[in-house]
């Protein structure tokens, strides 16, 4: 066996399929494409979702549910939470951009303190919004609640 007498195994390659090359080619006039419809035309592009006149699935099953535009989301932060980072960090005072730095929140967040878990430093606290037992909760050990 010599590298000039390689060749590939009989029937693994074929030539590719020359269409509108003229009627002597086999493959001329319609090109292989059939007698009108839109298929047969140039520029021919099916939308998404056509199902060839068929119902689409998207049209046949039932609709349901609504989703508010204007809904706004709560990134709940906990009492215990704010525990931690003041005992961590010595911090005395903890504000949306204080969670931002240490990766609580993310930056566009709507921050809401929840009254979960037990507080005991005396903390200076601002963030969007507050549950009441998150306020009792900061009020009672003198800490103090600033709304955004």
């Amino acid at each position: 066996m010599k590298l000039h007498t390689l060749k590939p195994a009989e029937g693994s390659v074929k030539s590719r399929k020359r269409v509108g090359r003229g009627q002597g080619s086999g493959r001329g006039g319609t090109s292989t494409r059939g007698h009108k419809g839109a298929k047969s035309r140039s520029g021919y592009k099916t939308k998404l979702g056509f199902e060839g006149g068929q119902m689409p699935l998207q049209r046949r099953v039932p609709k349901f549910g609504f989703k508010s535009l204007n809904k706004v989301v709560n990134k709940p932060i906990n009492l215990n939470v704010l525990q931690e980072l003041a005992a961590q960090h010595n911090l005395d005072t903890i504000s949306v951009e204080t969670l931002v730095a240490h990766g609580l929140v993310s930056k566009n967040d709507v921050v809401k303190v929840l009254g979960s878990g037990e507080l005991t430093a005396k903390l200076n606290v601002s963030a969007h919004s507050f549950s009441a037992s998150a306020v009792e909760a900061i009020e009672k050990v003198g800490g103090i609640v600033n709304k955004l």
